[in-house]
C-alpha cells in the first residue's frame, strides 16, 4: 500500500469537494477528461475503433462537452464482448473470469492477475460484468472514499463493518493504522453477524438496505447492541420507510454510497443529500421525464485507466434534486436512485393504448397506503396487464384489509395517470437469498 498516494488522493478530494464554482469544477473535468481520452485512444484498441468515425477531423484529442455527447454509447454487453481489446492491461476475459469465479467459490478474494484486482458485478440484470482495478487505482480510490465517507476525518480511529456479497482488494485498501476494517460475508447467518458486531462495536456500518433492515430488527429485539457514528447504505435502492426505521433503531440518519462496476458515482454529504462524484466522473443525462427530473446516467469515468468507461450507459434511473442542497456543494444533487430502467412498469394509456411509464416510486407509495402493518413487500409486473404484490404483514394484521387498501391505492394511481388498470394478485412474501439484491419493484416483461 502506497500511503503517499492514498493520502494525496484524500487531500485532493477534500480540496475539490470544497470548490464553490461550477465553472471551475467543469474546467477541471474537461482538463482531466482530455488527458484521459488521449491515454485511452492510445492504449485501448477497442475505443480507437469504437470512436474512429466520431472523432474523424478532430484536432488530436481536443475533447469538449459537446464532442463527448456526440461519441457513441457503450453498455455492459458491448464491454463484455470486447473486454480483451477494451482493457489496457492486456488481460483476457477468460483468464479474468477464472480468477473471479475462483474467488467467488473459495470466498478468498485476495488473488490478482499481476497487480490487477479482478471482480464480478452482482448481475442484478441477469448479466454479470467483470471489473479490473490496478493497485494505483485502488490506492486512489481508497483515499477518495475515505475523504467522502469518514465522518470525522483521518484524525479519529474508526472501526468499519462492511457487508457485501463479495470482498475485494479494492475494499481492504482502506485499512490504515487508525482504521480497522472487517468484512462480513452475506452468505453467513445473521446470528453470526450479530455476534461479531457486538464484539467489534463498529463506528461505521456499511451494508445493503436489506441487511441494515435485518440488523435494525435485531437491535429492536435487544440481540444487537451497537451505536455506530455513521450508517451507510450501499448496493440496492433504499426505500424511504426502510430508511426511517433503520435510522430510528441505529440512532443515526442513513447515508448512501452509489457505486457499481462502472465507478464510484455518488455519496451523501453531511446533510444526507446524494451528490454525484463529479471530481471523478462526468455523468451525462438521457432524460426519461425532464419535468420530474428522471434520467438515465451516461458515465465517463476519467479516474480509471485499466478498464476505461467512456459514454457508458447505465440501466439506472436517477432523479435530479430540484432544490439546492444546504451544504453548498456545486456537485449535482440527486433526490434519489429510483431503481433500474427494468423497474419501470408500463401500462396502456386510456386514450391512445400506447405504453405509458409508471415509475417505481409511484408503486412504492401505493404499497405504503396499507400503513405500517406491511413490513416487507415486492411488486412485480409479470405481463402488460398483470401485477403481483407479495407482502408480509405484522402479526395480528387483517391481511385482507391490507390487500384492499393497496388495491384501492393502485387503482387511484392508475386513474390519476390515465392508464388502463392491471389485474392485481396478492401472495405471501419470500425474502431473497442472502447474496441476492432486494428489488422491491421489478418488471418481468419487455414492452
Amino acid at each position: 500500500m502506497n500511503l503517499f498516494r492514498l493520502s494525496f488522493a484524500y487531500i485532493r478530494t477534500r480540496r475539490v469537494m470544497a470548490v464553490r464554482s461550477r465553472r471551475q469544477l467543469e474546467a477541471r473535468q474537461l482538463r482531466l477528461m482530455r488527458r484521459h481520452f488521449g491515454f485511452v485512444l492510445k492504449h485501448s484498441p477497442f475505443y480507437r475503433d469504437h470512436f474512429r468515425e466520431a472523432i474523424r477531423g478532430w484536432d488530436g484529442s481536443d475533447l469538449t462537452f459537446e464532442r463527448l455527447e456526440a461519441l457513441p454509447l457503450m453498455d455492459k454487453e458491448l464491454m463484455m464482448t470486447h473486454f480483451d481489446r477494451l482493457n489496457t492491461a492486456g488481460i483476457q476475459k477468460e483468464e479474468a473470469l477464472r480468477c473471479a469465479w475462483q474467488a467467488e467459490e473459495t470466498r478468498d478474494f485476495t488473488p490478482q492477475i499481476g497487480k490487477v484486482t479482478v471482480g464480478l458485478s452482482s448481475g442484478t440484470s441477469g448479466n454479470r460484468g467483470l471489473f479490473l482495478v490496478s493497485q494505483e487505482e485502488r490506492e486512489r480510490w481508497a483515499g477518495t472514499i475515505l475523504a467522502k465517507v469518514l465522518p470525522r476525518g483521518l484524525a479519529k480511529r474508526e472501526r468499519i463493518a462492511f457487508f457485501l456479497r463479495a470482498n475485494s482488494n479494492l475494499y481492504t485498501s482502506v485499512r490504515r493504522r487508525r482504521l480497522s476494517f472487517e468484512y462480513y460475508d452475506l452468505l453467513h447467518y445473521l446470528s453470526v453477524h450479530v455476534e461479531r458486531l457486538n464484539r467489534q462495536q463498529p463506528t461505521i456500518l456499511v451494508a445493503p438496505p436489506s441487511v441494515l433492515l435485518s440488523l435494525s430488527k435485531e437491535q429492536a429485539r435487544g440481540r444487537l447492541a451497537i451505536r455506530p457514528v455513521k450508517v451507510v447504505s450501499v448496493a440496492d435502492v433504499l426505500d424511504n420507510r426502510d430508511r426511517e426505521f433503520i435510522g430510528e433503531q441505529l440512532g443515526k440518519p442513513v447515508h448512501q454510497i452509489y457505486q457499481c462496476t462502472e465507478g464510484f458515482l455518488a455519496a451523501t454529504c453531511p446533510f444526507g443529500t446524494l451528490h454525484l462524484n463529479e471530481d471523478l466522473v462526468h455523468i451525462g443525462r438521457e432524460w426519461i421525464d425532464k419535468d420530474s427530473g428522471r434520467f438515465v446516467p451516461i458515465v465517463t469515468d476519467f479516474s480509471r485507466t485499466t478498464q476505461p468507461f467512456i459514454r457508458y450507459r447505465l440501466n439506472d434511473v436517477l432523479v435530479l434534486k430540484k432544490e439546492p442542497c444546504p451544504c453548498g456543494s456545486v456537485f449535482s444533487a440527486i433526490a434519489r436512485v429510483e431503481g433500474r430502467c427494468d423497474d419501470i412498469f408500463y401500462l396502456k394509456d386510456q386514450k391512445t393504448a400506447q405504453n405509458k411509464a409508471v415509475f417505481p416510486d409511484f408503486i412504492r407509495r401505493a404499497v405504503w397506503q396499507a400503513g405500517e402493518e406491511v413490513v416487507q413487500y415486492r411488486v412485480v409486473q409479470q405481463a402488460p396487464d398483470a401485477i403481483t404484490v407479495a407482502f408480509e404483514e405484522q402479526s395480528g394484521t387483517d391481511r385482507k384489509q391490507a390487500e384492499e387498501q393497496m388495491r384501492a391505492a393502485m387503482i387511484r394511481l392508475f386513474n390519476r395517470l390515465d392508464v388502463q388498470p392491471a389485474t392485481i394478485r396478492f401472495t405471501y412474501y419470500q425474502p431473497p437469498a442472502a447474496d441476492k439484491k432486494l428489488r422491491r419493484v421489478e418488471r418481468m416483461w419487455s414492452p
